[in-house]
């Protein structure tokens, strides 16, 4: 200390009157700026601990969604994390606030790594929508919170930016070719280089006259009919009729939505090669996968799948030998950021693009992690986007914003999005007695077809 003292007092002799005013106010600055980090650094010896994780259920745009937020002992810091499973929301409430709640709880929301990896096995068996959804919630939270602490959005705790915006796609569609092409040019009027389009419903139900098996009295009434054959011609001049009219600059999607028989969806995508689609999406169920194989060699349509998958099993092999060109998962449904960031790097070093699931039935938290996920990995591709009613914008401020074609988050730390329970209550998922789940299609004659 006295030797340190000496030393400045012989370099302050050194200097005139301006430079030694000027030597005084830098000291100053850095003697106010180590204090700073002092103060902080006694802050930070006391340990951050997560104090609650509570699933929040609501309805604001006719969809049930399921919101994580994990509270800490930081007063007034808490993560917001997306666990939707509209299909079985009730069970995904209980895997939280049941169970993800008590194992949280005193542990350090800063380790997210090491909290994801135990929470995955704390219930032994894994790999299931329900738990992973639970996860996802929670491990989004947890991210949440490190860019709150850090003062950053998420993004630029992966690197930052690798493009100005996200480049999306949108979905067009009608029950015959002149209701289509309205719906594509109002999309193209909004800005959308991308479009996907679709005759109807999924598998162009309504083109399916014949029902036998209700004559038979088989199944239930409100089962649905889909035939694959009225489908795969349609399908097939639709994309001809929208070529036509809008020529080649637009890029055209399609989802086959596992809809038809392996055999039945190689010959479509060879069909349609001629229109240069940008992807054909879930042409074969996930428990079909191995007919990728047989599909990549018939074909150079390029391939999106990915959206049911809940396992690295499922998306590594196709990754890996090149079966795919787009991988489409739900990052709730893998378990969260954390999964899908590494989905996202081992992808790139196969030319695997990201095109992650964005439907209506996600939050805006889950969209914005899709979001902050495509702004910073070299190998995005493209990512579907929806609107916000009026009703989840009361709910969630600070909701991605689409112009032109591209969505952006919102600039604040973390996701940039909050949650507002109080509106939420407004809208409450449905009744037990009326729950939200895929009715039964059928073939003519009965058998059952996946979704």
């Amino acid at each position: 200390m006295k030797r340190d003292s000496l030393n400045r007092r012989e370099w302050f002799q050194g200097l005139g009157g301006g430079a030694m005013a000027a030597a005084l106010g830098v000291l100053a600055r850095s003697e106010a700026h180590a204090a700073e980090l002092i103060q902080k650094s006694n802050r930070a010896s006391t340990p951050l601990k997560i104090t609650k994780v509570r699933a929040f259920a609501l309805r604001p745009a006719r969809v049930n969604l399921i919101v994580v937020r994990v509270e800490t002992s930081e007063p007034g810091l808490y993560g917001l994390g997306c666990a939707t499973y509209t299909q079985r929301p009730t069970p995904v409430l209980a895997a939280v606030n049941e169970f993800l709640d008590p194992f949280s709880k005193g542990r350090d929301p800063d380790n997210i790594e090491d909290l994801w990896q135990n929470a995955y096995t704390s219930s032994y068996w894994r790999n299931g929508p329900v738990l992973n959804n639970a996860l996802s919630g929670l491990d989004m939270a947890l991210w949440d919170i490190k860019g709150k602490r850090a003062g950053l959005p998420v993004y630029q705790l992966l690197g930052g930016k690798c493009r100005f915006a996200v480049d999306c796609y949108s979905h067009a569609s009608g029950r015959d070719l002149k209701e289509l092409e309205e719906s594509v040019r109002s999309k193209l009027e909004q800005g959308f280089r991308h479009i996907r389009i679709q005759m109807g419903s999924y598998g162009s139900e309504h083109l399916s006259k014949t029902a036998d098996f209700r004559e038979a009295g088989f199944g239930m009434p409100q089962d649905r009919v889909m035939a694959s054959l009225p489908y795969l011609k349609a399908t097939i001049k639709m994309f001809e009729h929208t070529r036509t009219v809008f020529g080649d600059d637009i890029e055209l999607l399609h989802d086959v939505h596992e809809r038809v028989e392996p055999r039945d969806a190689i010959r479509l995508l060879k069909e349609l090669e001629r229109f240069r689609p940008y992807f054909i999406e879930d042409p074969i169920s996930p428990e079909a996968n191995d007919y990728f194989r047989q599909l990549r060699g018939a074909t150079t349509v390029p391939i999106a799948m990915g959206e049911l998958f809940n396992s690295p099993h499922e998306w590594t092999p196709l990754i890996k030998d090149r079966l795919i060109d787009f991988i489409r998962v739900h990052l709730s449904q893998t378990g969260g950021f954390s999964v899908a960031r590494k989905i996202a790097t081992l992808a790139e070093v196969f030319n695997v693009r990201s095109a992650w699931h964005g439907p209506g039935d996600l939050s805006p938290v889950g969209h914005a992690a899709n979001l902050h996920l495509d702004l910073a990995i070299p190998n995005f591709g493209i990512q579907e986007i929806i609107s916000f009613d009026d009703a989840t914008r009361e709910v969630f401020t600070g909701c991605p914003t689409v112009k032109k074609g591209y969505a952006s988050v919102y600039e604040a730390p973390g996701w940039g999005v909050d949650f507002n329970e109080t509106a939420a209550r407004k809208f409450p998922i449905e009744k037990a007695e009326n729950p939200a789940y895929w009715e039964p299609v059928r073939r003519p004659d009965g058998t059952a077809v996946r979704p």
